[in-house]
């Protein structure tokens, strides 16, 4: 789920966020981050608690411990450039930091991405 979710929000939902007009940008945004958190936070969960109960249990091949591995690269990267960005868009529309959140998601898309790929492998 998360691998498509992370493509909708790739390719559709942060470049529309460059045509939302200035003074409509603030609720915008605002309201796309209440509504957004909704759905990836039981996500998240989920899919941490999965893959800790699967190494728990002796899931230990090594596409599937790499997978869980990007998990953390996510996170990371979600930590580090996603929600600081997120926070300072919360005070109006900034172009130049709305195309620096597109281009450093690309990092959780490939991210998710291979994480999904290494997951169906390892998990027959």
């Amino acid at each position: 789920m998360l691998v498509g979710l992370i493509w909708v929000v790739q390719i559709l939902v942060y470049p529309q966020f460059l045509r939302v007009a200035a003074a409509d940008f603030k609720d915008y945004h605002q309201a796309h981050c209440f509504r957004i958190s909704l759905i990836v936070g039981p996500l998240l969960f989920l899919e941490a608690s999965s893959a800790a109960w699967l190494i728990y249990e002796g899931k230990r091949t090594v596409p599937f411990l790499f997978s869980a591995g990007l998990v953390g690269v996510i996170w990371l990267s979600t930590a580090i450039l996603q929600a600081p960005a997120h926070t300072r868009l919360m005070r109006g529309l900034d172009a130049a930091l709305v195309r620096h959140v597109i281009r450093t998601n690309w990092i959780r898309t490939l991210a998710w991405t291979a994480r999904g790929l290494l997951v169906s492998v390892a998990l027959p």
